[in-house]
């Protein structure tokens, strides 16, 4: 067995509202998108590729802090590296990828459309997409959306249900919603009054939906929860679970646990760097703040590394003992009778002599 050594980490959080912002923008709210994990709506940009999989029951979100000023919403942010962020079924995708790559390739509007949106050559689309990693999403997340309006690409604030398949990067930030082939990318922060647009699902709280930051560098392996039994599956960066596998070393945190508390999960939580992984290795998100400007950040929380935690053997059960050393052969008895060894008589030892207890000297 071998010691778990987990890297720092830290959580924080952010001010952030809905809504594209922007000084010509007209008066009055903004609005946010609440979309279900299979709605399509208008404007989508292909067929559905999302792959229907059983319904599972979303782990608990603890609503992050009130903002310190007192207005907005205050969300919880994770890195697209924290274990357990995302979740999936092992050996299975949760996104046709080569259907999506298909009708996207094609010389379409549609696919021009989406490669502007996605911000790729319309010739690198196939390869985008094939770079991109299929799973679920484990908590309702906001995001910036897209869809086709007048010919071209109208940019929305939303939030997608927990349960939604989606198609992450080598950072893990969502990049290709699959029920509609939305380019997704990171929620912009509104300056005026939000409004949702929408039916909001059962398990819908506006505090509780989080914002996935890219990780500060690549992230090879992306460590889901199964979403039919709750296990652990490594999921190379790039594959369909074709390559699934059991981690050799379990996350220090339980799979229900990972949205519970925010000194769990950060940034650089369980990111995993490939060896050419640079500075400029994933885009600094962070939302809008405010409040006080001492040491940390206003609505940033304090770094809070994770201890070593040892990971010992198991004990064996109780009905089974414990293994005992090597007992010395038993002597072989004696003969008996006339070939029996003679039997001496006990001789009393003598004292040994101690010269300067008797007095006795040299010279």
């Amino acid at each position: 067995m071998q010691r778990l050594s987990v890297a720092a980490a830290t959580a924080w959080v952010g001010l952030l509202a809905a809504g594209c912002g922007g000084t010509d923008a007209p008066p009055g709210p903004e609005e946010l998108l609440l979309q279900p994990t299979s709605a399509r709506g208008a404007g989508a940009y292909a067929p559905s590729a999302a792959v229907p999989a059983p319904a599972f029951a979303p782990p608990a979100v603890t609503a992050a802090p009130a903002s310190p000023s007192g207005g907005g919403t205050t969300l919880r942010t994770l890195s697209g590296a924290a274990p357990g962020l995302y979740g999936g079924l092992p050996e299975r995708a949760s996104c046709d990828v080569p259907a999506l790559t298909r009708h996207l390739s094609a010389d379409r509007a549609e696919g021009r459309a989406f490669a502007t949106a996605a911000e790729v050559e319309h010739g690198d689309v196939a390869a985008f997409l094939r770079g991109l990693t299929p799973v679920v999403l484990r908590a309702d997340t906001r995001i910036t959306g897209h869809r086709l309006a007048d010919g071209g690409n109208r940019a929305h604030q939303g939030v997608l249900q927990a349960g939604t398949a989606v198609l992450v990067d080598h950072f893990g930030a969502p990049r290709v919603r699959c029920a509609d082939a939305s380019p997704l990318g990171p929620p912009v922060p509104a300056e005026r009054a939000v409004v949702p647009r929408g039916r909001p699902w059962d398990r819908y709280r506006p505090d509780q939906a989080i914002v996935v930051k890219p990780a500060e560098q690549v992230v090879s392996s992306l460590l889901l929860v199964s979403t039919a039994d709750g296990s652990w599956i490594e999921r190379p960066s790039g594959t369909g679970g074709e390559e699934d596998a059991r981690p050799e070393v379990l996350p220090p945190v339980a799979a229900e646990e990972v949205f519970a508390d925010p000194a769990l999960t950060g940034p650089d939580a369980g990111t995993d760097a490939g060896p050419d992984a640079g500075p400029d290795a994933g885009p600094d998100q962070a939302p809008e703040t405010s409040g006080d400007t001492g040491s940390a950040p206003a609505g940033q929380a304090p770094e809070a590394p994770f201890p070593d935690v040892p990971v010992y053997d198991p004990l064996p059960p109780a009905d089974v003992p414990p293994p005992q050393p090597d007992a010395a052969p038993a002597p072989e008895p004696l003969p008996d009778g006339p070939d029996a060894p003679p039997v001496l008589p006990d001789i009393p030892l003598q004292p040994a002599f101690d010269p300067y207890a008797s007095g006795y000297s040299q010279g």
